[in-house]
């Protein structure tokens, strides 16, 4: 299909637009909505202002573009929806139609081509750029710059977001095959993602771990690359495209029982690669197939035979949903379930668990003001529990809510759900002490 053709569909479809009937059930699952409690901030006034746009009776205006940009795209209007209203896949299609139309500042340019073309899907940019700031942050520079404040506010916010770099990154296990502890039961991919390989490569290696304890076979296949995610959630859906060809071509003929991802916002891409290359007849069919085999492994995990040789974790626990992991994957239970296994582990419920953070990708670096304001009320529902310890299953959420431990916290820890695992089995290898 040509790139005019394409530019024709990466717009909101009148079939998407019509399935909603404005009831407002919506409204109340909308963080933006809660926060601002203005209509054009609501899904259901994105889809008014869609439509208008997709009609011809309103322009791609500075207003239109900023109530959709403010948008999360965390989807918990989906699960709120009566009417099946597919509000992912139409404010993707609004922020793909907003780029194709418009022509941003010269820095902005420059800035999102570096960040979404050149640094996420190259592993040679994302280790240069890792070393640099690992350096940064080892050398005391990092320490140094925020005690003499040489950051102006606007830094500052965004720069405490940012996440510490882990070395040795997890590059270097790209290529290779790991065998599964005892039998093995499945053959499994996993996918490193891009960021996660410097700034989380310590839980990258506790889900292969935790994978192996399993009866696992990992094999984590050396040509594969960002899933694209963050593309598509900022209206660069040809470049998604092009990861997800590249991720396809990587792994799909591997054989493998499943394709796992251990964060929420890549597994949801991921299993809407049939979507996202619906119109390439070369790929199309492939990306169908692809998108039946991708795992994330809380979902993996819950669904096999679980290793329960875990020492004991005495710790009270409250689980954060990951927004595309329970909105847009429809996964909530296995988590719990996980968590439930683990001995010692008491897990408390939070009020309104589901209802976003304000990471959403790069959402918090953004839109800081309204994201630090989610996370506000975010950390009020935590601190309710009484838990030590935040679990979640996304990387973005897990840095989201460490600044939210630090700021309005009470110094919980955050983590995600297989190092809680992880950590229980390296506990129950562990020599027992004799007196």
């Amino acid at each position: 299909m040509a790139a005019s053709e394409l530019i024709a569909l990466d717009q909101p479809q009148q079939a998407d637009l019509d399935r909603c009937v404005h009831c407002g059930l919506c409204l109340n699952a909308c963080p933006t909505y809660r926060e601002l409690r203005v209509e054009m901030d609501s899904p259901r006034g994105r889809i008014y202002q869609m439509a208008q746009v997709s009609s011809g009776a309103a322009a791609i205006s500075p207003s239109y573009i900023q109530h959709i940009d403010l948008c999360l795209a965390c989807r918990g209007c989906e699960t709120a929806c009566p009417s099946g209203v597919r509000y992912g896949r139409l404010v993707e299609a609004a922020r793909a139609e907003i780029e194709n139309h418009i022509q941003r500042p010269r820095h902005i340019r420059w800035l999102r081509s570096f960040f979404f073309r050149k640094l996420l899907p190259s592993r040679v940019n994302l280790g240069i750029l890792g070393t640099m700031l690992y350096l940064y942050q080892a050398s005391g520079l990092k320490w140094l710059v925020r005690v003499l404040g040489f950051l102006p506010s606007r830094l500052r916010e965004i720069e405490s977001l940012a996440p510490d770099i882990e070395a040795p990154f997890f590059f270097p296990y790209y290529g290779k095959i790991l065998p599964a502890e005892g039998q093995r039961r499945h053959r499994v991919a996993f996918l490193g993602g891009c960021i996660a390989n410097l700034a989380f490569a310590r839980l990258n290696e506790s889900t292969v771990r935790v994978l192996q304890k399993n009866g696992c076979e990992v094999s984590i296949p050396k040509d594969q690359t960002c899933c694209g995610a963050l593309h598509v959630h900022s209206g660069l859906p040809e470049e998604a495209r092009k990861l997800a060809r590249r991720n396809i071509d990587a792994l799909l003929d591997g054989g493998f029982d499943a394709i796992i991802t251990n964060a929420g916002g890549c597994g949801s891409t991921l299993k809407e690669y049939g979507e996202l290359l619906e119109h390439d007849p070369a790929y199309a069919e492939k990306a169908h197939r692809f998108a039946a085999v991708v795992k994330d492994v809380n979902e993996f995990l819950a669904s096999i035979e679980l290793n329960t040789n875990m020492s004991a974790q005495p710790l009270i626990a409250t689980y954060q949903d990951s927004c595309h992991l329970a909105h847009g994957q429809k996964i909530r239970s296995a988590p719990r379930k996980l968590l439930s296994l683990v001995p010692g582990l008491e897990l408390r419920e939070m009020p309104l668990s589901d209802l976003c953070c304000g990471s959403a990708g790069i959402y918090n670096v953004v839109h800081t003001s309204m994201s630090t304001a989610l996370l506000r009320k975010k950390m009020d529902a935590v601190k309710a529990t009484g838990a030590q310890m935040i679990v979640t299953a996304n990387p973005g959420c897990m840095l989201q809510l460490e600044a939210g431990a630090r700021k309005f916290g009470q110094g919980q820890r955050v983590a995600h759900v297989v190092e809680i695992l992880d950590q229980a089995y390296l506990a129950a290898q562990e020599p027992k002490r004799t007196s």
